[in-house]
């Protein structure tokens, strides 16, 4: 048996419709509304952790499945395992997974909490002593998504007291209508802060 059947069968068995309707709710699934149109299985995000070490080596096209899916955690499920694959691999295996990630950005990773739980993980990570600029395109894009990763990815870069590209995208972002990127931007300042008292 694949393995994909299975762990679509596990998720079929962890869904709670009540916490769904409240999830549809909670992350703004209305009409104009930010998540338009999600779905949500009622999965909690710790059942969701717990999966990805039960599924280690669940091959990159399943992966690739679940990331594409209607459903909010099938889709959080697989950015959290190419996040604890992008970990475990060598840099070739890193580039890969971060190919991939951009390639579904702003389209299947598509909500604050897929994007703040991997961007850094991934994005951060891989441009990490890399050119950046993609950031800088990212923060200029029309998609919200996009944006919110260009200063979400700085993140790992604040965590080595590297801040400069994070103070940058925040003057882009400074005028920006979405409430989502000034919180996100407003996180990014406070952990700048936070840290920069410490040096």
């Amino acid at each position: 048996m694949r393995d994909l059947p299975r762990l679509e069968k596990v998720l079929a068995e962890l869904a709670d419709p009540e916490r769904a309707a409240h999830s549809s709710r909670f992350f703004k699934t209305g009409k104009g509304q930010y998540g338009e149109g999600d779905q949500f299985l009622g999965i909690r995000v710790p059942q969701l952790r717990a999966l990805i070490k039960q599924y280690p080596d669940l091959p990159i096209q399943d992966i690739l499945e679940l990331i594409c899916s209607p459903f909010h955690e099938k889709r959080l499920l697989a950015a959290l395992m190419l996040v604890y694959r992008f970990q475990r691999s060598d840099w070739k295996g890193q580039e890969e997974i971060y190919r991939l990630y951009l390639d579904h950005l702003g389209t299947h990773i598509n909500n604050w909490d897929i994007i703040d739980t991997t961007c850094p993980h991934i994005m951060g990570a891989w441009l990490y002593g890399r050119d950046r600029s993609v950031l800088y395109i990212f923060a200029d894009s029309n998609n919200l998504w996009h944006r919110r990763a260009a200063i979400l990815a700085c993140f790992y870069f604040i965590r080595r007291d590297d801040f400069i590209d994070a103070l940058q995208i925040a003057e882009i972002l400074l005028e920006d209508k979405e409430d989502l990127l000034h919180k996100a931007t407003g996180w990014m300042l406070r952990e700048i802060g936070k840290r920069d008292q410490v040096l």
